[in-house]
């Protein structure tokens, strides 16, 4: 943890992502016990927890954390930029459709992770530079 100042996770709402797929009397949900499933595992991993405890750690180390919004980090090619839902190609798969760039998913997204939080860092620093 020495070598990195900056830590950037996508602030996740997981109580909305943990929600029941049961649907209603009238409108019945699809895939419920898959959607338990993985609500049992995404609550039993304890992101909240884990990120709580990280937050920490980077405070106590005299490191900054930074939650980005999650909104097509996904979809945005990391390379021109580009954001359409038919990038994200599969789970793993990622080429975007404007200039062609291929790449693993979840290393994608990570870019466009890290680049949302330096954007952010960077303006905060901006701020307080401008009202000192």
């Amino acid at each position: 943890m020495n070598a990195y100042d900056v830590l950037v996770f996508e602030d996740l709402k997981i109580a909305n992502m943990t929600r029941s797929a049961r649907g209603t009397l009238e409108h019945p949900g699809s895939r419920v016990a898959q959607k338990a499933g993985l609500n049992r595992e995404i609550l039993a991993a304890s992101w909240g927890g884990l990120i709580g405890m990280v937050g920490y750690k980077a405070e106590e180390a005299g490191r900054e954390l930074i939650l980005v919004n999650p909104r097509d980090t996904s979809r945005r090619c990391s390379s021109c930029g580009h954001t359409e839902a038919a990038n994200r190609r599969s789970q793993a798969e990622f080429c975007c459709l404007a200039c062609g760039f291929r790449d693993n998913a979840d290393r994608n997204a990570a870019r466009n992770i890290l680049w949302l939080g330096s954007s952010l860092r960077r303006q905060k620093r901006e701020a307080e530079t401008s009202a000192a």
